[in-house]
């Protein structure tokens, strides 16, 4: 994927990860349009950064619907969606009460993007060079024993770019999955404190560089992201849940 001189959709762009990669690639060149639920953080954006913005609820087709046509009529030139997706809850399985958390999970991240793909796909396809960027993370392949709900998630987002990028083989539009490992937000209460989370900024450096020196990449994976993700690979998968779950503050929740 070229870094620069595209138009690129990012929903889920308020805040974390989407809203520091927004910036960064508005900052490269690019036009970049982001979206969210809240009508007064995105005018704030706006007015702070200059960035188009659009409301979007990710968990709701309807919104999902109208927002895809809206960015598309202002901006026809659209060429790259980041379907950035992601709410992570704790949940504790040994009783029933983790279901409506379980549900919403499901909703925002996997539902969502796919959502996003089907609202974006057809106009994609009739630009010369077009990517869809998905978002998985490293537990999609190292389970973290608190959120099994959101490993399940990320990891049917990794099978699902794996389908799509055979799906769309013969047309203008290649599929990248971004995956990260546990950054410095705050998508966990205090994750953005956790000794073991990879520094917010030297995450989007290290994924701009991947994107710009590896075009044909499949998986933007940085180097903190690698002992999660090749586990298996590596025969050593049950030490790495270990260790994980040993390191993460989250694991004793």
């Amino acid at each position: 994927m070229d870094t620069t001189g595209n138009t690129v959709f990012i929903p889920g762009a308020t805040g974390g990860i989407g809203l520091a990669l927004a910036l960064r690639l508005q900052a490269a060149g690019n036009t970049v349009i982001i979206g969210g639920r809240r009508a007064e953080v995105l005018a704030r954006l706006h007015a702070e950064h200059g960035v188009d913005t659009v409301r979007i609820d990710i968990s709701d087709p309807v919104s999902v619907r109208d927002a895809a046509a809206d960015v598309i009529a202002r901006h026809p030139d659209l060429n790259v969606l980041v379907a950035m997706a992601g709410i992570m809850r704790a949940e504790d399985w040994r009783s029933a009460e983790f279901v409506t958390d379980a549900e919403q999970i499901v909703s925002t991240n996997l539902l969502g993007p796919i959502q996003l793909i089907a609202a974006f796909t057809q106009h994609l396809q009739s630009r010369p060079d077009a990517t869809i960027v998905t978002v998985s993370s490293g537990l999609a392949h190292t389970p973290l024993a608190v959120t099994p709900t959101y490993n399940a998630t990320k990891a049917a987002i990794h099978m699902l770019s794996e389908s799509l990028r055979l799906q769309l083989a013969d047309t203008s539009v290649r599929v990248v999955e971004l995956v990260p490992p546990a950054v410095a937000t705050e998508i966990m209460p205090g994750q953005s404190r956790s000794p073991i989370a990879m520094p917010l900024d030297d995450f989007v450096d290290e994924t701009l560089a991947l994107l710009r020196d590896q075009p044909d990449a499949h998986e933007i994976l940085v180097e903190n992201v690698k002992l999660l993700r090749f586990g298996e690979v590596r025969g050593d998968y049950a030490q790495t849940v270990r260790t994980l779950n040993r390191l993460d503050p989250h694991a004793a929740a």
